[in-house]
């Protein structure tokens, strides 16, 4: 084994990481965002050695120990099993600029898996925010529980995010795809509160329970005064969602083939408890739907 760097020289490669992961996500100017990269050690919240890092749609061993290997945008095993990852530094990057400033701010985060990214969102927030960090998985909260201890500005629960009861929020992120916003996250947000979330169809299993979506994007819902602006934030793939958020099959099918056909990109607005628009919903669901316009003049 060859001299394992030290924690000077981490704290040297946090900060290079956090250099290369925003200037690879193409946000500029994020100070907060990149200090959050920066200052928060990723081989707390990943687990011990030996590691097992996403490699072509399959999993590998990692040979080394180091934590320096880490600092790179790989996503790395928290619960191989059920297909749970420590996602993608560069997608995070980009979506956590998404959600705008969070200084002060009341942040939900839910599908905390070990807290990695509750523990950015902590930072972001500052001592004036709060966070609240919702893992539906009893052993990954237990170990996310243990992560966040010192971060004095963030609770967790462990339960449903889909289910549980919220409090006006400035900004929701959510770290597994959906066939549909649950009805919380919306209900929560507060007057220009921002929701991030991935959309997708059910795909392939990749352990017994749990498996990743099929085909999807990210998209950033805020709440604007009488209605919901929605813009794409492009492809992902999270781990997905059982049970209520589920698409019924012939939604699934509707959603699939929606994405299949394009056009996503061009979503404007999100329709809630109100009927589609006739021939400009990119799709349309029970009771709510992705439309091409604006949120209405006289909305606003």
């Amino acid at each position: 084994m060859s001299a394992r760097f030290t924690p000077a020289e981490l704290t040297i490669v946090r900060r290079a990481f956090a250099a290369q992961v925003l200037a690879a996500a193409g946000v500029e100017g994020n100070a907060a965002l990149f200090e959050a990269f920066a200052s928060v050690p990723r081989e707390d919240f990943v687990g011990p050695a030996p590691w097992q890092a996403v490699r072509q749609r399959a999993y590998g061993s990692v040979v080394s120990d180091d934590p320096v290997v880490l600092y790179q945008d790989v996503n790395f095993a928290l619960s191989p099993g059920r297909g749970v990852n420590n996602g993608s530094p560069t997608l995070h990057a980009s979506w956590l600029d998404e959600l705008g400033p969070l200084a002060g701010a009341r942040v939900v985060h839910v599908g905390a898996g070990t807290g990695y990214y509750t523990a950015l969102l902590s930072r972001l927030a500052g001592k004036d925010g709060r966070v609240l960090a919702i893992e539906y998985d009893p052993e990954l909260a237990d170990r996310a529980r243990r992560n966040l201890a010192g971060f004095e500005n963030v609770s967790l629960i462990t339960g449903d995010g889909t289910a549980t009861v919220l409090e006006p929020s400035d900004a929701i992120y959510v770290n597994f795809a959906a066939g549909r916003p649950a009805d919380h996250w919306i209900e929560a947000l507060a007057l220009g509160g921002r929701l991030v979330f991935p959309l997708g169809v059910p795909g392939r299993k990749r352990g017994a329970t749990g498996g990743q979506h099929a085909g999807g994007a990210g998209f950033r819902i805020e709440r604007v005064a009488g209605g919901f602006s929605a813009t794409c934030l492009g492809p992902a793939f999270f781990v997905y969602a059982e049970g209520a958020l589920a698409p019924s099959t012939e939604d699934g099918e509707a959603l699939r083939e929606a994405f299949k056909a394009g056009g996503v990109e061009f979503v404007r607005s999100l329709r809630w408890q109100e009927a589609a628009v006739p021939g400009r919903s990119w799709f349309a669901g029970a009771g709510w739907s992705l439309c091409y316009d604006e949120p209405a003049a006289s909305e606003r």
